[in-house]
């Protein structure tokens, strides 16, 4: 830098700094606000979301369509067999011969779940069956129309326990998903803000070399002179020296975090990328009982405390039944006939029936089952009481997280105060320096301060829309709205 550049005021020397060091603006600047949108729309995250949600809502549909009407078609297309088998002769006696044996047969069936736990079917069925060899048999067994029913008696109605459990299964998984979109906000504000802040932190970099640049170019005129000392000098040149390492260092960290926050959003690196901070945040002021009530309303903690108090009075009940006498009901009634034809074997139907009862009933176990019931119940009180614990502490983090939204609002407000004042304070120094009015020191302590301001302020700048994203995703509540978020 030549010596004429002695004299260049502070807004210059910035200005040629930052058209050095800003990254080329972008087509359309990218806002906090279309990042999230990109970040939930179109990021890995957010699209991983959108499918386990999909996915739960797919299971959903499943489990209740399982309760319909199933048609099903199965048999045996054919079966071959070949062996010797013992074959009484009308002399009493056992002669083996070897058989060529062959069936085949085919059965549709109706089943529909009974909402008592059994199963209620409809069945029809086609068989045939030949022998060949001297005594050849051909012959044909047809099942027209078959109705009958199962159940379990005294045995967990697992229809019934399903149902329970489904509702709130369905419901845990759409609040999960609301909730990783808010937790996904959150985590791209902090990568906004990282890339934003490495952008300021960048410029000032460039811009405090270029300013050092120029105190030392003046400072060694002003030691050929002798105005100044060596000593001066000399840590100038370390100023200029360490402002360059620092520009260096700032712009590796920019290049990070802009890499960070094309990936959350799922942009391509050729893509132009110029961020702009929020010009202002939203004007609400959290009701802390509203949130509190929003959190044990919607949040995800009190739909995951409901299903396990649901699963742990299932497995009380299942292991109370298991425990004691149970029984198993089946039956069926309807027609049958056999022919030597296909078409013969659907006239002369005989009315078909069958019926079994199973019983089962512990009686000296070594207290197997009396155990399983006591640990379930044990499980049961466990989990009441650390669900109990959670909906507290889901209570107690929506209530700090609505006190803590005013308090950031504020720290904004002081940080934008004190960013403006540091940077008039610098540009006063740095121009009360170049006549001589202050020492180098001073100069340096007021540039210094004038770059944690500016921090400091992105710092409270982030801190507000974190804490806002957070509020949100404890609650699932918009107080902007005034309305749950869905």
């Amino acid at each position: 830098m030549s010596h004429s550049l002695q004299h260049v005021p502070l807004a210059a020397a910035v200005a040629v700094a930052l058209m050095w060091g800003r990254p080329a603006p972008a087509q359309e600047p990218l806002t906090l606000e279309r990042a999230v949108a990109l970040a939930q729309e179109q990021g890995y995250q957010g699209r991983a979301a959108v499918a386990a949600r999909d996915a739960a809502r797919y299971r959903d549909r499943g489990f209740y369509a399982a309760f319909m009407p199933q048609l099903s078609l199965g048999g045996t297309l054919p079966r071959y067999n070949r062996a010797i088998i013992p074959v009484l002769q009308p002399d009493g006696t056992t002669l083996f011969r070897p058989q060529n044996q062959t069936d085949a047969g085919l059965t549709a069936s109706i089943n529909q779940r009974l909402p008592t736990g059994g199963d209620l079917f409809v069945q029809s069925s086609l068989t045939t069956f030949s022998i060949s060899g001297d005594q050849a048999v051909h012959t044909w067994s047809s099942t027209p129309v078959s109705l009958g029913i199962r159940q379990s008696l005294f045995r967990p109605n697992t229809f019934a326990l399903d149902r329970r459990e489904r509702p709130i299964i369905s419901d845990l998984a759409e609040r999960q998903y609301l909730a990783a979109r808010e937790d996904l906000a959150g985590q791209t504000t902090n990568l906004f803000f990282d890339m934003y802040s490495a952008g300021v932190a960048l410029r000032n970099a460039t811009a405090n070399a270029a300013v050092n640049d120029t105190l030392y170019t003046l400072n060694k005129g002003r030691f050929e002179v002798g105005k100044i000392g060596e000593n001066d000098l000399l840590q100038s040149e370390l100023a200029l020296l360490r402002a360059r390492t620092a520009a260096d260092a700032a712009r590796l960290e920019y290049a990070r975090t802009e890499s960070a926050l094309r990936l959350a959003i799922n942009l391509p690196a050729p893509a132009p990328l110029d961020l702009v901070i929020p010009a202002g945040t939203p004007e609400y002021v959290p009701d802390t009982a509203v949130a509190v009530a929003e959190a044990s309303r919607n949040g995800t903690s009190a739909a995951n405390v409901a299903l396990s108090t649901v699963q742990a009075e299932r497995r009380v009940s299942e292991a109370r039944l298991n425990n004691g006498f149970s029984a198993t009901v089946q039956a069926s009634v309807g027609f049958n006939a056999t022919a030597p034809e296909v078409g013969l074997a659907y006239q002369n139907l005989l009315q078909a029936r069958q019926a079994t009862i199973s019983v089962e009933l512990p009686l000296f176990t070594w207290g197997t089952g009396s155990n399983a019931v006591k640990a379930a119940e044990s499980d049961r009180e466990q989990i009441a009481n650390l669900g109990r614990s959670t909906i507290e502490q889901a209570a107690q983090a929506a209530r700090f997280a609505a006190l803590q939204l005013p308090l950031a609002r504020r720290n904004l407000a002081l940080s934008a105060k004190a960013d403006t004042v540091a940077a008039k304070r610098f540009e006063v120094a740095y121009n009360r320096y170049v006549i001589g009015r202050i020492a180098i020191d001073n100069l340096y302590l007021a540039q210094s301060e004038k770059d944690q301001a500016s921090v400091q302020y992105l710092q409270a700048l982030r801190g507000y829309w974190v804490a806002h994203y957070r509020l949100r995703s404890l609650t699932l509540y918009d107080f902007e709205a005034g309305k749950p978020i869905r």
